[in-house]
């Protein structure tokens, strides 16, 4: 496959959870700090995420998760869960983080686009990792959210980058798909082995 613009204008461009960050770590650490069944808390925890990665602040989305598990999650609560879950989703997984520091050798300029809420964003800044990015957007900065086109063209002028410029890597078909239509050369992760090959494909990664 021949790159549709040069490596020398290319930015490699993350998802977070399910691609930089494995997505099984928070649900268990958070029904281990609550004391629940890691099943009861799922479809709460889901079920109000949306907003929450909008901005809702946080005392508000674990206000919400509590009433649906039929306790008061107070600010207390929140401040502490969200440590748990921030904590969780900041660990990276030891493919992608492989693949940071081999881009990172290259010089290739990167960056991350999440669904995230602000507590995550602010951790993610604070992340040692983080170093190796150039620019990182959120949806709780935007106030919008993938794959909602306005995202990746809010992307863009964060990015300073045309599209076709942007190689994307996210875990959900969908997202990907609205990258694809918006221009950026996008691919759904399966992994850092298989990303590795779409990057030497796409001329940013060799050796």
């Amino acid at each position: 496959m021949e790159p549709s613009r040069s490596a020398a204008t290319s930015m490699v461009v993350w998802d977070l959870g399910g691609v930089l960050a494995p997505s099984g770590r928070a649900l268990p650490a958070l029904a281990a700090a609550l004391d629940l069944p890691e099943d009861d808390l799922a479809g709460p925890y889901w079920n109000h995420r949306d907003p929450y990665d909008l901005g809702e602040p946080s005392e508000a989305y674990w206000a919400r998760v509590g009433r649906d598990l039929g306790r008061p999650l107070d600010r207390g609560w929140a401040e502490r869960l969200d440590r748990v879950d921030t904590g969780a989703w900041t660990v990276l997984a030891d493919d992608a983080e492989e693949l940071l520091g081999r881009l990172a050798g290259h010089g290739t300029p990167q960056g991350v686009l999440s669904n995230a809420p602000a507590s995550l964003a602010t951790a993610v800044r604070g992340a040692s990792w983080s170093g190796v990015f150039e620019t990182l957007v959120f949806s709780a900065d935007l106030g919008v959210m993938k794959p909602d086109p306005r995202v990746y063209r809010a992307a863009d002028d964060r990015f300073g980058r045309r599209p076709a410029d942007i190689v994307f890597f996210d875990d959900r078909p969908e997202n990907v798909e609205a990258a694809r239509a918006h221009g950026w050369r996008a691919h759904v992760w399966t992994g850092g082995e298989s990303a590795a090959g779409v990057l030497a494909d796409e001329g940013l990664l060799t050796g």
